[in-house]
């Protein structure tokens, strides 16, 4: 096996780390890349154990499964319906003396929490709906800036160290008085609730030409689902798969996700995300949408597919075309991660991103995850230059 396809490694060992802790750090990027397989990862640990020396007598890699195990990492089942994997027919483990070995609910947390440090870095936990609309009024977000009271402001938003100062210019110490006209209010802003959909492209040529591009685009997604639901808890975040056809995902299922032999069906994910955002009640709603080919697949009424691999079809494109501008009728903008510097996709995109007033970043994936997040964070129009 040769251990430097796909992967890259360099020297470094943090301070102070357990034997344990030095493995389990790769061992969660090989879990990554390897879309959950553990027996596939741990071979991948022991090719790079034999090579860069990673365990020695006092502690192999035996010695970390069984820790992953009690730790609570991973689990190992018997299948006694699989006599090529587990246990045997005469219910006999296999030859490896183990059953089948899988990840637990906690290290699929752990793997998103990992992705958010690693693309967005340490956040803090905060409360609900943090994105501003920019627009002043009755809030739940302090300005520090002053204002007149007005009727319907709420009791609470007056200040009244300002009020009692206004009333005393207004009328002297000697005859105190306090009327509507002194109340000042504290100035707030809405803070909105944002319902996201995030679609990612698993069509084929997502690990074409040597380069994995799936695995930044499922760490991306961990990351910002494991954002969302610690820092803004009341925001939604629905995540999406498009091939030939669209199918929703949970999001415990993302480090599973492995592309296929597909072709592009962006119009069934634009689709589905329409369909998955009409059911929301936040006002504020957003399609962000991860590819690196153009679009190439329909379905068609009679259930056939329609495909065409060949440049940019006519009949595909106007397809898209047409569901970018359904999506900007439903006010909702799609923004695209477009993760190929092709002209003519180029191209493709910057016209789809015309019909729905949305946004584009032509990006590699380098960085991928720090635009999602500044694009999430800020909700507004930015420019990347270069």
């Amino acid at each position: 096996m040769n251990t430097r396809k796909g992967f890259r490694f360099t020297t470094y060992e943090a301070p102070d780390q357990t034997p344990f802790e030095k493995l389990f750090e790769i061992f969660q990027e090989l879990i990554t890349h390897t879309s959950g397989d553990v027996e596939e990862a741990l071979d991948w640990l022991r090719e790079l154990d034999k090579e860069y020396e990673l365990t020695d007598d006092d502690y192999t890699i035996d010695d970390f499964i069984e820790d992953l195990k009690a730790k609570g990492y991973i689990r190992e089942e018997f299948d006694t319906d699989n006599p090529e994997g587990g246990q045997g027919e005469e219910g006999d483990e296999d030859e490896s003396g183990r059953g089948n070995l899988s990840i637990t609910a906690k290290l699929e947390r752990m793997l998103r929490q990992r992705a958010l440090d690693q693309i967005f870095g340490k956040l803090k936990r905060s409360g609900a709906g943090n994105h501003r609309t920019g627009k002043s009024g009755r809030g739940d977000e302090h300005t520090g800036e002053f204002r007149e009271y007005r009727f319907g402001d709420a009791l609470e938003h007056i200040s009244m160290t300002e009020s009692l100062k206004n009333a005393q210019v207004n009328h002297g110490l000697d005859s105190f008085s306090l009327n509507e006209d002194d109340l000042v209010v504290e100035d707030t802003q809405h803070k909105a609730q944002m319902s996201t959909v995030l679609m990612i492209d698993i069509s084929h040529s997502m690990i074409l030409y040597g380069e994995d591009r799936i695995t930044p685009a499922k760490k991306v997604a961990m990351a910002l689902a494991e954002l969302i639901t610690t820092r803004y808890p009341k925001d939604t975040l629905d995540i999406l798969v498009f091939g030939n056809d669209a199918w929703p995902i949970p999001i415990k299922d993302l480090p599973y996700l492995k592309v296929g032999p597909y072709h592009t069906n962006t119009v069934a994910g634009l689709q589905l995300a329409m369909d998955m955002l009409r059911r929301k009640r936040n006002t504020n709603k957003q399609i962000f949408m991860i590819t690196d080919g153009k679009p190439s697949c329909l379905r068609l009424p009679n259930g056939d597919y329609y495909k065409n691999s060949v440049g940019l079809d006519d009949y595909i494109v106007e397809k898209c075309y047409a569901m970018a501008q359904q999506a900007r009728k439903l006010h909702i903008p799609i923004t695209t991660f477009m993760i190929a510097q092709d002209p003519y996709l180029m191209q493709f995109v910057r016209e789809f991103t015309q019909a729905n007033r949305g946004k584009a970043f032509y990006t590699g994936l380098k960085g991928l995850g720090e635009m999602i997040f500044e694009d999430y964070e800020q909700n507004r129009k930015r420019r990347i230059k270069g």
